[in-house]
């Protein structure tokens, strides 16, 4: 059949070959083929005279592809350096967020290495627990504290701890020990974390580390990050329970110097009454805690704490994640069903570690009878490693807690303690007592004769006046008794 009224030369092969044909319009170009499926697919115009073809239709798309390449390539750089500024920017702001607090100074050099150089100071705090002689001759609004670090003390997952001469001057051989935690690098947002949270002026208390001062530091290309503390050389309560075995007296002032201070932390306001944001330790446990002098503790490590300000989201409060020591942390914890809508939740998890380390501090009391060797929670039932699987088995689906001896209760004051205990690590987050119940309850102890505790029936006034009634069930056993 004619095609624009001319017939077609050229059918019989497997290409279409464009072939010139005139007509009385002009001149066009023409093909046919038969030998293939959709063979006209490609039209081929052959140039006689050089022997090239040019093909056309479908192959245009890979030419449109290789031409649009450079400036996709050109888009993607553009993108890729936006990015890269932006968080080289972030970080600096970051990094800069204590810097505008004071200027740039230069330390004498230390003990530990070469020098340090191109420090800066973060924040200076209150000095009350140095000595006169040291800090007469420092001025800490301008001058960085000069540290001469001596030996280290400990090492923990982000941080390690080193004993360290805070000296009068650079030039003198009169000191004070101090306490450095030094973060490494990598390890800035856990330092500024507890730097922020000890920069709170009414986050000071005394059964709470003091802080002196937060730094930067630059040793060679390397940079550090310094929290200066005041220094125990008692240890932590984990070595000093291991030491010693506890009178009654003892077991009070600590338990209460512990308890003070978590209430300290969960409370709304200062012992002055000025308001104050609460803080969620989230990591209490005894190696946590410093001995001080007199038989007294101060909380510490404040890396992982949480600031419970009302104004976060619930996304924020999710993204902390679920952080903590497995053998300290609370069912809910172990589950991952912490209710994050409601910030007595993470207080309610510190109160249940709480309740471990008083556990810890009644096993090594003299009046539960013979004390045995220190252990620590959960250690007489867990004999492989330790992990968070085994931690859901016991805590979670086996409800155990630690074993509280019958001859434990004989001792009508530590009777009193342990049901306080008891109380404190129940699976119910809501069903346990506050820090500030607890410390009520242990002033109590304080203040009543032992003797009385028990069968004194002023003592459950009080608690109840107290809002830390004791357990219904304990008392409707001894109504069926």
């Amino acid at each position: 059949m004619p095609v624009e009224n001319v017939m077609i030369p050229k059918y019989n092969t497997s290409q279409c070959v464009m072939v010139r044909q005139h007509n009385e319009d002009g001149i066009f170009y023409i093909c046919g083929c038969v030998d293939e499926q959709e063979c006209n697919d490609k039209l081929i115009f052959e140039n006689h005279t050089n022997g090239y073809s040019m093909l056309q239709s479908k192959e245009i798309i890979p030419v449109a592809a290789i031409s649009l390449l450079p400036p996709l390539l050109v888009a993607i750089v553009i993108i890729v350096t936006f990015y890269l500024c932006r968080t080289h920017r972030q970080r600096r702001r970051s990094k800069e967020w204590a810097q505008n607090q004071t200027q740039h100074h230069t330390l004498p050099e230390s003990s530990r290495a070469t020098g340090y150089e191109g420090i800066s100071s973060v924040y200076v705090d209150n000095h009350s627990a140095v000595h006169s002689a040291c800090a007469s001759n420092i001025d800490y609004g301008t001058e960085l504290l000069p540290i001469e670090l001596d030996a280290r003390v400990g090492k923990g997952q982000f941080a390690e701890v080193w004993r360290a001469k805070l000296k009068r001057a650079s030039s003198s051989d009169q000191y004070e020990t101090v306490a450095v935690k030094i973060f490494p690098c990598e390890e800035y947002a856990s330092w500024r974390n507890e730097s922020q949270i000890f920069w709170d002026a009414n986050f000071k208390h005394v059964d709470i580390l003091q802080f002196l001062a937060a730094e930067e530091r630059h040793l060679g290309l390397q940079k550090e990050y310094w929290l200066i503390t005041a220094y125990h050389s008692q240890g932590n309560l984990k070595d000093y329970l291991s030491r010693n075995i506890l009178s009654w007296r003892d077991l009070q002032k600590i338990a209460g110097s512990i308890v003070n201070g978590v209430a300290h932390l969960h409370s709304d306001y200062t012992p002055c009454g000025h308001p104050k944001i609460p803080i969620a330790h989230r990591d209490i446990k005894s190696t946590n805690i410093l001995m001080k002098s007199g038989q007294e503790c101060v909380l510490c490590d404040f890396g992982i704490a949480l600031r419970l300000d009302p104004s976060l989201t619930v996304e924020e409060f999710a993204n902390s994640g679920q952080v903590g020591t497995a053998r300290y942390m609370a069912p809910e914890v172990l589950e991952s069903r912490v209710n994050l809508e409601d910030l007595e939740s993470f207080k309610q998890m510190d109160v249940y570690s709480m309740a471990l380390v008083l556990w810890e501090i009644a096993s090594r009391c003299d009046v539960i009878g013979e004390v045995k060797s220190y252990e620590l929670p959960f250690q007489a039932k867990i004999r492989e490693q330790l992990c968070m699987e085994v931690m859901r088995d016991i805590v979670l689906h086996g409800r155990g807690r630690p074993e509280i001896p019958s001859n434990w209760l004989v001792h009508q004051g530590m009777h009193f303690f342990c049901d306080t205990i008891t109380e404190c690590w129940d699976h119910d987050p809501e069903a346990r007592l506050t820090a500030h119940c607890v410390a009520e309850r242990l002033n109590l102890i304080a203040q009543t004769d032992c003797d009385d505790i028990l069968n004194n029936n002023s003592i459950d006034n009080e608690t109840n006046k107290m809002g830390c009634p004791r357990e219904e069930s304990q008392n409707s056993n001894k109504d069926i008794q």
